[in-house]
């Protein structure tokens, strides 16, 4: 691992040629067995001097041989722990003291700043332990070491030590404080070590009534694997808070879990023991296996196997042909899928967040028997606290490269590195899918995923995770950055605990294209042409935007091209009956509601007559440009969804018919209206969905099935952002495309613009590090709010450049 080096250019040395030096290592260096490596490797060198932890990362003296110092040095990067991220290290030279031994001072606190290791998969060494008879730790549920476990869920403070854990309550036996004290042993100051002797003890808890009533250790797990048998829901306590999980063969165990949820038709997670089983249930590439097999182990969404519905009922995912994959990660989880000596049970486990729909993942042991009562028939818990919720991570593989969905467990909180330096900052980020971001200097930290802002809990979650995030970055904002919606609850949020500090507001789509801009390294000074299709987001006019071309650097942007205007009749209603918009954009394009049309027969005659009139007269028809209402529409249109369930659900009903059809056409593609020329200088280039409209209508009546319209509407898509971005080079001269918002994670449609513009020479910023959609927002609105010049608002529009 490479990592910055700085220093003198020669150590200091004493007349019998010892030289001594001094290395400051920083980046994720504490927790992950950095101490122990470089007394290790002091030891193996032969040389003399310390190690400590400090607010800054790991100090060390060494002292010994030139040549042994010198290679001390270069080593303390290139052969770290294989769960630390050197950063850089800062060597200087020290006089020689002559001193002989090499001792592990206890941490030192004081200002700096040091970096937090994510939660990390148990490693195969302690798996081995886990199922070995004969070792100590043999079925215990808490086990890890300092290359696995627990990190960003039970740290409370920094410098990273078991006080400042949640661990600080579980003293520890004398032999695994034996253990905590040898540098040479594995569990060497592994904060969260411990055994059946002195560590977290399982309880399982059937009445929630009777919460005193209950089973414990071995007793407690036994339990909780014979009820998921049965066909029981059980909450299980995980690293960063409960999950509901059940059989998932079991197909009314599934539904009636969906109904207590209220989930509607969204996917479940499901939850393998091994990696044969997976390849039963799901196609499993390469890079699909190292994301299952490594230390994060996100949800991976895979593509179904036929037959699948053997291990996993069809109720899990209905009606999707994706599967969301995800391996055991802790012990305990290891542990409810048995061991090879345990007696059969589920191969595979439906694992979905603790809690209802729109609020928070559930931490805190008491609330959990309150808050998921109704949704569990029983609770499998522990004792060891969880300092901050923390989500399954969800990720996907699009064109042989990880396109993220929700940036969570096992990322957060790794900084992202930023291409300019910024002032102590805090972007809010969105309502949906809210993540916000702290930054200073060259360093972003985003939070784990917290939620939809409209529950207050998540709201409180929100507020107690800026605190914690704060405490562990030790970022102070001096300046508050929010989305410009007027009804944002993020926004208010931060208006209201500003505090005199300044709060500046960032347009959406803006921000969605400096995120893209800032994951790629790009210091601004140059614009780019950022493509930002999603499905809401507040317009500088007032509309709802969505389906934006822009012109755009950090310190502005200036609006290309947009789709057209088109009404969104009764606002939510529109986004929750995809028929209401398939009909606002059949008006709008002048096209009749004809009976034969899936989007006018699933109409009742009343609405209908009701709909007429509310456009005719635009009452209560806001105005949007939105790309992902167009995916709405058109799924209604060819009768594939009329009413969503969750978020984006008929947009991806859409992409998995266009994908059941063979993909982007090669030839038949519809076309979006544009017109011969510019409209103008300053004027933002309009782009018709008509043409698209008219000629789906003409192969609908023809008898052209709903895949192969799906498709074409695909490709009328990919051809638009090819040409827009054409149209944008020839007028600008701009080379670079950045696409992003969360129409993006439509894998058909981002693999086929990278391909078509890559052709035509562009260079395409593609997310990798932080979802397209709002889980990204807060990272570009860090960069806007970074670049905001004195007395212009962030992100204003600008006429001309």
């Amino acid at each position: 691992m490479s990592a910055p080096v700085t220093g003198t250019s020669a150590p200091a040395a004493t007349a019998v040629g010892q030289v001594r030096r001094r290395a400051v290592v920083r980046g994720v260096v504490q927790g992950v067995g950095f101490r122990p490596f470089v007394h290790a490797l002091a030891g193996e060198l032969g040389l003399a001097g310390w190690v400590t932890n400090t607010a800054d990362g790991v100090e060390t003296e060494v002292e010994g041989g030139e040549a042994a110092v010198a290679e001390f040095c270069a080593r303390l990067a290139a052969d770290a722990p294989p769960l630390a991220v050197v950063e850089s290290v800062r060597h200087q030279a020290v006089p020689a003291t002559g001193g002989g031994g090499f001792a592990i001072r206890p941490s030192s606190g004081g200002a700096g700043r040091t970096l937090v290791s994510p939660d990390t998969a148990t490693c195969d060494a302690c798996l081995a332990e886990l199922a070995d008879p004969a070792d100590r730790r043999h079925r215990h549920p808490f086990i890890c070491c300092t290359h696995c476990g627990p990190r960003f869920t039970v740290i409370t403070g920094l410098p990273y030590d078991r006080a400042r854990t949640t661990m600080a309550g579980f003293p520890l036996c004398a032999d695994c404080a034996r253990e905590y004290e040898d540098p040479a042993d594995r569990r060497f100051h592994a904060q969260p070590v411990a055994c059946h002797a002195c560590g977290p003890v399982l309880a399982l808890v059937t009445d929630a009534a009777a919460a005193g009533d209950r089973l414990s250790g071995e007793k407690a797990l036994a339990g909780a694997r014979r009820l998921l048998a049965e066909g029981a829901v059980v909450a299980v306590k995980g690293l960063g808070g409960y999950h509901l999980a059940c059989d998932a063969s079991n197909a009314a165990v599934v539904t009636a879990l969906r109904r207590r949820k209220d989930r509607g038709g969204k996917p479940f997670a499901v939850m393998a023991g091994s990696m044969a089983t997976v390849e039963r249930l799901a196609r499993v590439g390469p890079e699909e296996r190292a994301l299952l097999l490594g230390r994060r182990r996100p949800v991976v969404l895979l593509r179904r196997r036929p037959g699948a519905a053997s291990l996993v009922a069809d109720e899990v995912a209905p009606g999707s042909p994706d599967l969301g994959v995800l391996m055991p990660y802790t012990p305990l989880h290891h542990l409810l899928l048995g061991l090879p000596e345990d007696p059969p049970g589920p191969a595979v486990l439906v694992m979905t967040s603790g809690n209802r729909s729109g609020e928070p993942i559930v931490t805190d042991d008491a609330e959990a028997l309150v808050r998921l009562a109704g949704l569990a028939d029983a609770w499998l818990t522990h004792d060891r606290p969880v300092r901050v919720p923390c989500d399954d991570s969800v990720v996907r593989i699009s064109a042989g490269r990880e396109l993220p969905v929700r940036r969570s467990r096992g990322y957060a909180p790794l900084p992202l590195p930023l291409p300019l330096s910024v002032a102590p900052v805090l972007a809010v980020g969105g309502d949906l899918k809210n993540v916000f971001c702290l930054a200073e200097g060259r360093r972003a930290w985003l939070s784990a995923h917290v939620g939809d802002m409209d529950d207050l809990a998540t709201r409180t979650a929100f507020e107690s995770a800026v605190g914690h995030l704060s405490a562990l970055t030790s970022v102070t904002p001096e300046v508050l950055v929010a989305d410009r919606h007027p009804g944002y609850r993020s926004a208010r949020w931060a208006r209201e605990r500003a505090g005199g500090r300044p709060v500046r507001r960032v347009q959406h789509h803006h921000a969605h294209v400096a995120a893209a801009m800032a994951e790629h390294g790009l210091d601004g000074s140059a614009p780019v042409i950022g493509v930002a299709f999603d499905g809401t987001g507040y317009g500088d006019d007032g509309a709802v935007w969505g389906g934006e071309v822009l012109l755009a650097d950090y310190d502005g942007f200036r609006r290309f091209a947009h789709l057209a205007y088109v009404p969104l009749p009764g606002g939510d209603a529109a986004v929750r009956r995809p028929y209401r918009m398939a009909l606002s954009q059949l008006w709008a394009a002048g096209l009749p509601w004809a009976g034969e049309l899936p989007c006018v027969a699933v109409c009742r005659p009343g609405e209908l007559r009701l709909l007429e009139r509310q456009l005719e007269r635009n009452v209560a028809c806001v105005p949007t440009s939105s790309m992902g209402r167009l995916f709405d529409a058109v799924a209604s249109l060819v009768g594939i969804r009329h009413h969503v369930e969750y978020e984006a659900q008929a947009a991806m009903e859409l992409e998995n018919a266009a994908l059941a059809a063979g993909g982007l056409p090669g030839r038949g593609a519809y076309r979006f209206g544009l017109p011969a020329d510019p409209p103008g200088e300053g004027r933002p280039l309009p782009v018709s969905p008509g043409p698209v409209l008219a000629a789906a209508v003409s192969d609908l009546r023809s008898g052209v099935d709903a895949g192969t319209v799906a498709a074409r509407f695909h490709g009328a898509v990919v051809s638009l952002v090819r040409e827009v971005c054409l149209r944008a080079r020839d007028r600008t001269g701009l080379g670079t495309v950045a696409l992003s918002g969360g129409v993006f994670l439509n894998t058909l449609l981002v693999e086929g613009c990278t391909r078509f513009l890559e052709e035509d020479g562009f260079t395409v910023l593609r997310h990798r590090e932080v979802p397209p959609g709002d889980g990204g927002l807060a990272l570009g609105q860090v960069m806007v709010a970074a670049r905001t010049t004195s007395g212009r608002p962030a992100g204003q529009d600008r006429e001309s450049r």
